[in-house]
């Protein structure tokens, strides 16, 4: 349940909203006004999920409250809501998360509601039986005990040396090479007493947590052993991603793209990681294609837009998901989604790049609005 604050200054029209908004099980409206500027003074007692904003309104247009909204409530979403469509980009400016056309209907609220509802979805782990730790690689790094609770490690390295272990498990990893990665510009004794004493935290931590795993000690250095446990990077491990060409099983294939939550180790800033994470990048966009191909071949287009959508929610500006979701939109004659995904894409691609989206792309959008 989101809680939602409407701001539209033609009292008819909020009426009207209230009643299409209070109609969807997903919003509770707990804020209804026809001034931005009462309703910006409002907001740190309200703290909304939602706002739907008009974007032509007196003395502070939308825009205005929208930019407002975000310096003073990051988590609150920005929905525009106005009868023109040359607000689009603007509106993606100040990072609205939706814009809907007038006249709003229930169909497009609950666009917005699935949306938000994707993007507040609890993490799904690796499959685990109940009351075993988990582990989260992708997307972030989060190891969780058996009671569920985020584990703290004592020290960045001790993190770092773990997650370095998860991402070549099985591995008889060199302790000198373990030592150089970690500590480069240290002596070489120095760093081996360093990756010592870390080995022995990290140890110490995956028992007294009851992790389930171990690192042995080896001629060569050390490997970490899974044991019967899994996660998201060793489950990919296991896959044989030739078979994506093929498509062999859909089930499976889901399983794995819903435990792509994003990059490998999204904000770490482990130099290693690097090559890997272009690999298991290329091999989360291989599962998708195949997906996309099956929905489509199968005239699904509602799946294949939807694991489109999960898509660009991790990779936004990858130009091959987004030409296929707009010939998804051409194909159904929606031609209000095409500009909407359009804008949305335009100017993330300017924000995030200074440049024009590719000019296919511009022409792909113009034949299909002819």
């Amino acid at each position: 349940m989101f809680n939602a604050v409407i701001v539209e200054d033609e009292i008819p029209i909020l009426n009207l909203m209230k009643h299409i908004i209070g109609q969807n099980p997903y919003f509770t409206i707990i804020g209804a006004f026809t001034s931005s500027l009462e309703a910006l003074d409002s907001l740190p007692e309200l703290r909304p999920d939602v706002a739907f904003l008009d974007v032509e309104m007196p003395k502070m247009n939308g825009l205005e409250l929208a930019e407002n909204i975000n310096e003073a409530s990051e988590q609150t979403k920005i929905i525009f809501t106005t009868a023109y469509q040359h607000y689009a980009l603007d509106a993606f400016k100040v990072y609205a998360f939706d814009y809907i056309l007038k006249p709003v209907t229930p169909g497009a609220i609950e666009r917005v509601a699935n949306r938000l509802v994707k993007l507040h979805r609890p993490v799904v782990y690796a499959e685990q039986p109940v009351g075993l730790a988990s582990i989260r690689c992708f997307g972030g790094f989060e190891v969780r005990n058996r009671e569920g609770s985020l584990i703290r490690f004592p020290t960045r390295k001790t993190e770092e040396l773990f997650a370095y272990f998860l991402c070549h498990p099985g591995q008889n990893l060199n302790k000198w090479r373990l030592a150089d990665l970690l500590w480069p510009d240290m002596s070489e004794d120095r760093a081996s007493h360093n990756l010592h004493n870390t080995m022995y935290r990290l140890k110490k931590l995956l028992k007294e947590q009851e992790i389930g795993m171990e690192i042995q000690k080896t001629n060569e250095g050390y490997m970490l052993e899974p044991s019967d446990r899994t996660y998201d990077v060793l489950e990919y491990g296991r896959y044989d991603f030739s078979l994506a060409e093929g498509f062999q099983d859909v089930i499976q294939t889901e399983h794995l793209c819903s435990l792509y939550k994003g990059p490998l180790l999204e904000r770490k800033d482990y130099f290693w990681k690097a090559p890997l994470e272009a690999i298991f990048c290329k091999q989360y966009t291989a599962l998708v294609r195949s997906l996309i191909q099956h929905y489509l071949v199968r005239e699904d287009w509602k799946k294949a837009e939807q694991k489109i959508d999960s898509y660009l929610t991790v990779y936004p500006l990858n130009e091959e998901m987004n030409q296929t979701l707009l010939s998804i939109y051409a194909s159904s004659g929606d031609k209000e989604k095409i500009v909407r995904h359009y804008a949305q894409f335009e100017a993330s691609y300017r924000k995030e790049l200074g440049l024009e989206p590719p000019q296919e792309l511009r022409s792909q959008k113009a034949s299909y609005l002819e």
